[in-house]
C-alpha cells in the first residue's frame, strides 16, 4: 500500500490514467513522448488519458524540456504532479504528547501544532481532541476542509493496517481493536463540517521509518529505523515499501527477552523495553532521586549535559546494541537509524560498542548508522506520505477520476 508499484507499460496491460500518474509521480517519464515509450499506448490514447488528470487537476504543465532532437525543434514540455489541489492531515500520537499538521501531497508542512495528550485517557477522548486540533490547523493554513483528501494517524502500538485497529497495545490502554479510523473520520466532520475521508493508521516506527527512507535515504533499499522514547520499536522498509509482517506486529522489537529481571508493561519479564527505553532510564534515574518520568524527561537531561543521564543512557544503548546486531545480521541494511527521545551521542556510543563487535563484519562492512535527519517531524511526514502514495497509486487514482467524474 504505501510502495510505488512496478513499472507501468506492456506487461500489466494498457496503462490508464492513473499508471500514467504514477510514471510522472516517480519522474520515471514525464514528457508525452516518454509517456508513449513507457506504455506503448499512441500518442492520442495518452493526450486522452492525460486530459483526465488535467482535468481532474493532478498533473500541470511544467517548463520545457532539452531539445530531443539533434536537429533541433521545440523542447518538450514537461509534465508535474500538482500538489496544489488537496492537503493531507497528519497527526503522531506519543503516550502523552501528539502533534498534528497540514501538509501538501508533496510533504511540505502547511500548519502544525503540538501538545498534551494523554493515549491512556483512551480514543473517546483523544480522536476528538485531534480532530479540533484539525479544524484549528486548516484555519491557520488557510486551506478549506473540503481540501483534504485524506487522515494519517501515527500511533505507539502494533496496527493491523488492514483494519486499522490496533492489537493488543502495552501503551494504549482502552484502544485494543478500537475503531479508530471511524471515530477520527467523524471527529474530523464534527469539527469542519467536510465529508468524511479516507483515515489511514500506522505504528509510529513504521512511519518514521517510511518517512526518513524517502526523504534523506530514497536510494537504500533496507532501511531499519530504531525509535527509543517511552518504549522501543522499530520500522523496516524494504525495496520503498514498509515491511510490517502479516498482520502489522513486524519490528516490535521492544518486547524481545533479554533474561534480565524486570517486570514490561506487556506483562512479561525481561523485555528489551522494560530495562533500555526512555521510560526504564526515567524510573532508574527517579529511583536514584533524579526528576524524571518519561523519555522526554530523560532527553531534557541529556540536553541539559545531565552525567547520571548520560551514563544510563549509553547502558541502555549497549543492550539495544545486543539485540540490534541480530537485528543486522538477518535484514542486513545499508542504513541503521536511531531516532527518539534517546537519540543522542550516548545511547550511540552504545550501540556501536556493541554492534560492531557482536554483529558478523559482513553485516556491518556497509552500513551506515546514523540518527534522525526529520527529528520530531518524521512520523508526520510519513503519515502524510502514507495517504498520498494510497489515494494516488493507479488503481485507487482511477477509482476516484471515475468518482470526479473525469
Amino acid at each position: 500500500m504505501t510502495g510505488r508499484p512496478g513499472r507501468a507499460g506492456r506487461i500489466g496491460g494498457p496503462a490508464g490514467a492513473g499508471e500514467l500518474l504514477e510514471l510522472v509521480r516517480s519522474g520515471r517519464a514525464v514528457t508525452r513522448g516518454a509517456l508513449q515509450q513507457a506504455t506503448g499506448l499512441s500518442r492520442a490514447t495518452v493526450g486522452q488519458r492525460l486530459d483526465r488528470l488535467f482535468r481532474a487537476g493532478w498533473l500541470r504543465e511544467g517548463a520545457g524540456g532539452p531539445v530531443g532532437s539533434p536537429l533541433g525543434g521545440r523542447p518538450s514540455i514537461t509534465l508535474e504532479f500538482d500538489d496544489s489541489h488537496a492537503v493531507v492531515l497528519a497527526a503522531d500520537l506519543d503516550t502523552r504528547h501528539a502533534r498534528a499538521a497540514v501538509l501538501s501531497l508533496t510533504g511540505e508542512i502547511l500548519a502544525e501544532h503540538s501538545g498534551t495528550l494523554v493515549i491512556g485517557d483512551g480514543p473517546e477522548v483523544v480522536l476528538p481532541e485531534l480532530g479540533g486540533w484539525f479544524g484549528e490547523l486548516l484555519e491557520k493554513s488557510g486551506r478549506p476542509a473540503a481540501d483534504v483528501c485524506g487522515i494519517g494517524l501515527a500511533v505507539p502500538g502494533p496496527v493491523d493496517t488492514r483494519t486499522g485497529r490496533v492489537v493488543q497495545p502495552p501503551m494504549m490502554p482502552g484502544w485494543d481493536g478500537y475503531d479508530i479510523t471511524g471515530r477520527l473520520g467523524r471527529a474530523f466532520t464534527e469539527h469542519t463540517g467536510a465529508p468524511a475521508v479516507p483515515v489511514l493508521v500506522d505504528n509510529d516506527a513504521n512511519l518514521m521509518a517510511y518517512g526518513e527512507q524517502r526523504a534523506g535515504h530514497p536510494d537504500c533499499a533496507a532501511f531499519v529505523l530504531v525509535k527509543v522514547s517511552t518504549g522501543i520499536g522499530a520500522g523496516v522498509v524494504v525495496d520503498g515499501s514498509v515491511y510490517r509482517g502479516i498482520d502489522g506486529g513486524a519490528g516490535d522489537i521492544g518486547h524481545i527477552r533479554i533474561g534480565a529481571d524486570a517486570l514490561c508493561r506487556c506483562g512479561a519479564q525481561g523485555c528489551l523495553a522494560a530495562v533500555a527505553s526512555g521510560g526504564a532510564v526515567a524510573r532508574r534515574l527517579a529511583e536514584s532521586g533524579v526528576p524524571a518520568a518519561s523519555g522526554a524527561d530523560v532527553r531534557d537531561l541529556l540536553a541539559a549535559g545531565h552525567p547520571q543521564a548520560a551514563a544510563l543512557a549509553r547502558e541502555a544503548g549497549r543492550r539495544v546494541g545486543d539485540v540490534l546486531a541480530t537485528v543486522v545480521t538477518l535484514l542486513n541494511p545499508g542504513v541503521l537509524m536511531i531516532a527518539g527521545d534517546l537519540a543522542g551521542t550516548p545511547f550511540l556510543t552504545g550501540v556501536r560498542e556493541i554492534l560492531y563487535q557482536r554483529a558478523l563484519p559482513r553485516s556491518t562492512a556497509h552500513l551506515d548508522v546514523v540518527t534522525s535527519r526529520l527529528g520530531e517531524r518524521a512520523a508526520l511526514i510519513g503519515a502524510g506520505a502514507l495517504v498520498v502514495e494510497h489515494l494516488y497509486a493507479p488503481e485507487r487514482a482511477e477509482e476516484r477520476l471515475r468518482a470526479l467524474g473525469v
